[in-house]
Formats: C-alpha cells, sequence, structure tokens
C-alpha cells in the first residue's frame, strides 16, 4: 500500500521535537500560565542545557528579497540547529503565530518548528517547510 504521507518513524528530527515537548510540558507543569514569554524561554533553556542539548537563544533570521536583506527576525530559541522553537503565552494560539513560524523556516535552512504556547491549556503545533521547496 502506498501513502503520501511518510511514516511516523520518519518524520523529521522526530527524537529532538519530542525531547523539546517533554521539556516543554515539564516547564508548564512547574510554572504554569501567566508569565511573560521571556521567562518560559529562559526556564526552556535552563531545562535543555539541563538535557544536554545545544541550544541558542534569540537566534537571528535574515530575510532576503532579490539579494538584498529586507530585514532580521530573531526566533526564540534554535535547538541543536535542528528546530526553530517560537514561544507563545497567549490565551489560544492564532493563525499569525503559524505564519511567523512557516516564514522562519522558509527565510532560514531550518526545516523544523515547533510553536509553544504556555496558554490556559499548553498548545503546541508542529511544522515543516522543506529546503527544497526553498
Amino acid at each position: 500500500m502506498s501513502t503520501d504521507y511518510p511514516d511516523y518513524e520518519d518524520v523529521k528530527h522526530k527524537e529532538l521535537t519530542e525531547k523539546i515537548t517533554n521539556i516543554f510540558y515539564r516547564v508548564y507543569n512547574k510554572l504554569g500560565y501567566g508569565f511573560l514569554e521571556k521567562v518560559y524561554e529562559n526556564a526552556m533553556m535552563k531545562e535543555l542545557k539541563k538535557a544536554g542539548i545545544p541550544a541558542a537563544s534569540q537566534f537571528p533570521i535574515k530575510v532576503f528579497y532579490e539579494g538584498e536583506i529586507m530585514g532580521e527576525y530573531f526566533a526564540d530559541i534554535l535547538v541543536d540547529d535542528k528546530v526553530i522553537v517560537e514561544i507563545k503565552a497567549a490565551k489560544s494560539l492564532v493563525i499569525e503565530n503559524e505564519a511567523q513560524l512557516l516564514n522562519y523556516l522558509k527565510a532560514s535552512k531550518i526545516e523544523v518548528g515547533l510553536l509553544l504556547n504556555f496558554g490556559p491549556k499548553p498548545e503546541i503545533k508542529r511544522k515543516i517547510f522543506d529546503n527544497f521547496r526553498k
């Protein structure tokens, strides 16, 4: 039987995103809802470091148009040069949050992104933008 979807085992950076997700829930369970995004970012960075997972906070992403830099944005966390983590502390995620993460993926060599919301209910969205489409 053929399918257009990869097997779950073939999902890009599955093991790493599972570790990040576990850390997200650990931080959420300890801090809960109501802090600014920077508090959650700092807590995520601390937990990633404790887990021995390389990560960079406020990773710069340059946006090019016709070969010129049009702007620079900063992804909240880049994990192991493989996954962009964008952190929100909102009532709920909205389509603009997902568009922001997809644009970070489009503008960088990174293919996998996680959108983590430390809202009243924890929320996670996983996005992929393959480099061959860039």
